[in-house]
């Protein structure tokens, strides 16, 4: 399920850190940090008709990453996302956000987009949460925002199964899940 925050507008595998990014892809994006979350409390919905869920819940207060790696955990509850902050004044509005994934649900949809927002005063933070068994599909994950036909950032993720990452799997306290 998707998320973004209400004032603002979810084998060896290496574990990348990414703290904030020295070269944005877009000079309108000052800020940008990528990781995984904790599920923070939801204050409401919105409608998202280009999503499997058809909507996408809002949260007041945005939860701080508690890991900045792009390995995710197939785990109920984590979720994983893109803190943004833009110079521009006023931030910039309508910044549509698609998330491309592994083929998902009985019509194997492989991307979802959303309205969103990037803030010019904090970073804003939008992210994918896991809250259905039929979401945790390991595989590669992008998160691409774009402002009209330009790409503002795009980031990778790899969701993998728990056990390849269990000091991630349960960091949010899902370890009953995992069984």
């Amino acid at each position: 399920m998707i998320y973004a925050a209400a004032l603002s507008v979810s084998a060896a595998f290496a574990m990348a850190d990414v703290a904030i990014s020295p070269v944005p892809v877009s000079p309108d994006i000052s800020v940008m940090q990528a990781g995984i979350i904790c599920p923070p409390q939801t204050v409401g919905s919105t409608p998202a008709p280009d999503t499997i869920a058809g909507t996408t819940h809002l949260i007041d207060e945005e939860p701080p990453f508690v890991s900045n790696a792009r390995v995710v955990p197939a785990v109920l509850g984590i979720g994983f996302g893109v803190k943004a902050q833009t110079p521009i004044a006023g931030g910039i509005n309508q910044v549509t956000m698609v998330v491309t994934h592994p083929a998902m649900g009985n019509e194997a949809v492989e991307s979802q987009s959303f309205l969103t927002r990037v803030n010019d005063v904090a970073p804003s933070l939008t992210f994918y949460q896991f809250d259905y068994s039929y979401e945790l599909l390991p595989g590669a994950w992008t998160m691409t925002a774009m402002r009209d036909e330009e790409v503002l950032y795009q980031v990778d993720f790899e969701v993998v199964p728990p056990h390849l990452v269990p000091e991630l799997a349960g960091v949010c306290g899902y370890l009953d899940l995992l069984s």
